[in-house]
């Protein structure tokens, strides 16, 4: 039979770990317990302007409206003292990539809540490629990780699972079968059981690529969301089946991302990271319904 986990019992799996000092997070992976992993879907419309920019203040309420339903907690302070001390050092690991970078206006708003919680700013800071050098993430307590999803010529997909590629000096020794052992990383000392929060950006999220770093207009779409979850491949999966509804949707035929997702499978199965297979996900959707393709 499988474990089913409630929302009283993710609460009290969050509070477990306050204590434990991995605030906000299980101290085991749910895929090594048979839990159900928690993911929050929410989208919103006038997310993106006329320009094809962020709007600041709806990112902040998107952020907001996620956590709190993820954490089950009154109000956003509230979750984030969940998710972190006032002790804690957090580096955000953003992503930097130019055609489609984590939104500023997100690292803003994920830093000013993190600094209401009680983190001190000297104690906080976003990077991505300098994070093996950043005196921050040197020191860091806690992790929040985010960045866009899109396609990618070698690990498929470009995911919040890929985006701790830059905690290693040799990102190259973790490129074979498609990427297939970026889930090693998540288990080396700087990062181990350090992330507090996963947020993959599905705001205008590339669903089609041609050869390393494609990027081409045509194939982004305002899709208007965020997805937030303590599990990082839960998270994806989640990511990577709108990416492919909106595939087959576009080509008129099932078109399958290529190469294969082997890396998401392996962070479940092989490195026991969370979940990959959908009946052990449990989605939360929130806001704008149309389009949502989940």
């Amino acid at each position: 039979m499988k474990t089913m986990i409630t929302r009283r019992d993710f609460l009290k799996i969050g509070a477990a770990a306050v204590a434990g000092g991995l605030a906000g997070l299980p101290k085991t992976a749910p895929a090594m317990t048979g839990e159900k992993s928690l993911v929050v879907l929410i989208r919103n419309r006038e997310v993106i302007d006329g320009r094809g920019s962020p709007r600041a203040e709806v990112i902040e309420q998107m952020l907001d409206q996620a956590v709190t339903a993820l954490l089950g907690t009154p109000d956003p302070l509230s979750a984030w003292e969940r998710l972190v001390k006032p002790q804690d050092v957090v580096g955000i690991k953003s992503n930097a990539w130019h055609p489609l970078p984590t939104p500023r206006s997100l690292e803003a708003a994920i830093e000013a809540r993190l600094l209401k919680a009680g983190v001190r700013k000297e104690n906080l800071s976003a990077d991505d490629r300098g994070v093996l050098s950043n005196p921050v993430f040197q020191r860091a307590t806690a992790l929040i990780n985010t960045r866009p999803m899109r396609t990618h010529d070698w690990s498929g997909l470009g995911t919040l699972i890929k985006n701790y590629v830059m905690f290693t000096p040799r990102p190259f020794d973790y490129h074979d079968n498609a990427c297939e052992p970026l889930g090693a990383i998540w288990h080396f000392p700087q990062v181990k059981g350090k992330t507090r929060l996963n947020i993959l950006v599905m705001l205008t999220p590339q669903f089609h690529g041609v050869g390393p770093h494609s990027f081409n207009k045509e194939y982004v779409w305002n899709y208007c969301g965020l997805i937030v979850s303590a599990d990082p491949v839960a998270a994806d999966t989640t990511g990577a089946g709108i990416i492919q509804k909106k595939r087959d949707a576009y080509f008129g035929s099932n078109k399958p991302i290529t190469p294969p997702l082997h890396h998401i499978r392996a962070a479940d199965t092989r490195f026991g990271l969370g979940n990959s297979r959908p009946e052990r996900i449990e989605v939360i959707k929130l806001g704008w319904d149309e389009g949502r393709l989940i």
